[in-house]
């Protein structure tokens, strides 16, 4: 599947796969920043996408970024819906209590999953089928 991106800043990079088979895309910056500890910035990728119908993209954290340096994704996952074609943008925070985060121009940020999307129609019931979890939530598996 070929997915079009349109290059919105002449610094932007088009996304890669780190690895051949690599579920996510990888979105780099295209500004330098210092997050400081507890801060949360909106970094520019300078990259439009278009979405094929029935898609939706998905930005989630990069692991090396949280387990080294503590940056999150505020609102991960961030839905990109499929008729979007706005700049992508990443909302990064640094949970680091202690030290500030130094992103460089070109830094891989976050990664872009593109993922097929059921359209559901919300429906009203009067009761659902029954399950053997029914109302089981939080903590319920156990540890």
């Amino acid at each position: 599947m070929n997915v079009a991106f349109q290059r919105l800043d002449p610094r932007a990079r088009l996304p890669v796969r780190a690895h051949p088979g690599d579920a996510g895309l990888d979105l780099c910056a295209i500004e330098s920043l210092v997050l400081g500890p507890g801060e949360r910035a909106r970094v520019r990728t300078g990259l439009a996408i278009e979405l094929p119908a029935g898609h939706a993209g998905f930005v989630v954290p990069r692991s090396g970024l949280a387990d080294r340096h503590g940056i999150a994704v505020v609102n991960a996952p961030g839905i990109i819906d499929e008729g979007y074609r706005g700049e992508l943008q990443v909302l990064l925070l640094n949970t680091d209590r202690l030290s500030s985060f130094e992103l460089a121009e070109g830094d891989r940020i976050a990664q872009l999953l593109i993922v097929p999307v059921a359209i559901a129609e919300p429906v009203e019931a009067q009761e659902l089928s029954e399950h053997a979890r029914g109302a089981a939530g939080f903590g319920s598996s156990g540890r």
